[in-house]
């Protein structure tokens, strides 16, 4: 099986999860729709965020499941890296998040019918280098998209939790752990990026991203 279509998920793996709408359109076209996009994952992932009558309503994913190790939201896409922490699959975590933000959007939009071009892409990462290289290359998607000239000004990313001490949904310390100090991420994450994107054309230099350069 190929990695990009890899469903069978594991407890104690990591998955880079990502997804563009249907026709490559825009998904998020303000700040409304990433704010609910990123509220509806919180609510999924930290169940205590959710007043009672919500609870009641709506069943919910246990708590602790999974650890959100990065994320990045483009205007036509997203990019999510999750560390699995059990049997409960990271299917079951999409599929709530991304049913919702659809039919908040139909709605608010007038419209009908699919909004993702596919239930959604999957890559479980198998090393340590590819855990790395695949945060630097979410990190870096605005500034290569030319929508910010500093990675660090993109509202919709979690870069800033790396980099400053600002403290949101992320474990920083799957990948911060194993190195000196955010600095020296943002170094490394730097580096990184020049390789990913002045090699693109080589995929052989850039295996450790696989499928990615899909999109």
């Amino acid at each position: 099986m190929h990695a990009r279509d890899y469903k069978q998920f594991a407890p104690n793996e990591f998955y880079h999860i990502y997804n563009r709408g249907v026709g490559k359109m825009n998904i998020f076209l303000d700040d409304e729709d990433y704010n609910f996009f990123l509220t509806r994952l919180k609510e999924n992932l930290f169940p205590s965020s959710i007043s009672m009558s919500n609870k009641i309503r709506r069943k919910l994913l246990p708590a602790g499941s999974f650890d959100l190790v990065c994320y990045c939201l483009m205007p036509n896409h997203f990019h999510l890296l999750f560390f699995q922490k059990t049997e409960v699959s990271i299917s079951a975590l999409m599929l709530k998040v991304m049913t919702g933000y659809v039919i908040y959007f139909n709605k608010k939009y007038d419209r009908v019918g699919s909004l993702f071009q596919d239930q959604f892409k999957a890559v479980c990462v198998k090393s340590d280098e590819q855990l790395l290289w695949l945060s630097a290359y979410i990190h870096t998607n605005p500034s290569v998209a030319q929508l910010v000239s500093d990675d660090m000004q993109y509202a919709w990313s979690s870069l800033r939790e790396y980099i400053t001490k600002d403290r949101g949904m992320c474990v920083t310390d799957h990948i911060l752990q194993s190195y000196r100090s955010p600095a020296y991420y943002k170094k490394l994450m730097m580096e990184a990026k020049k390789v990913i994107y002045g090699n693109k054309k080589d995929k052989a230099s850039t295996s450790a991203l696989g499928a990615v350069f899909d999109l």
